[in-house]
């Protein structure tokens, strides 16, 4: 790389600090952010789930226990999350594989189908969310 002299009396030109937290994302790129995080999620709670499943199975009193468990309320934040990510990355895989195939690969198009599948995983988890809270 070669290194530009600045004139005598031109001001030396710094390197630009780049602040990834000020650049706005398009929304194409904010729902593949999140379909990535969702996926990371999910895979990482499959062995919790796996074992809630194998206790709720065991028996009617490890089926009380999971249901009680789930239903603490500091329990309520992660199955939040959980139920986010799986809405949010079904909608944004299936936007994916629509997208493979031809239809919705427009800008326009693209830009309002990330737009959904943002909005009902957040709307389909407040929804369960609620669901869960009157029972």
């Amino acid at each position: 790389m070669q290194r530009q002299t600045a004139a005598p009396g031109a001001a030396r030109q710094l390197p630009k600090f780049l602040n990834l937290a000020q650049i706005r994302y398009p929304v194409g790129a904010i729902a593949s952010i999140l379909h990535r995080v969702s996926g990371v999620v999910l895979a990482v709670s499959l062995p919790l789930l796996a074992s809630a499943l194998a206790e709720s199975l065991r028996s009617p009193q490890g089926f009380d226990s999971v249901v009680h468990g789930a239903t603490r309320s500091w329990y309520a934040p992660l199955l939040f999350v959980g139920v986010w990510a799986l809405v949010h990355h079904i909608f944004a895989g299936v936007r994916h594989l629509f997208m493979d195939v031809g239809v919705g690969h427009r800008l326009p198009q693209a830009r309002t189908s990330a737009a959904i599948s943002i909005g009902a995983g957040i709307v389909a988890a407040v929804l369960w969310l609620l669901a869960w809270g009157l029972r």
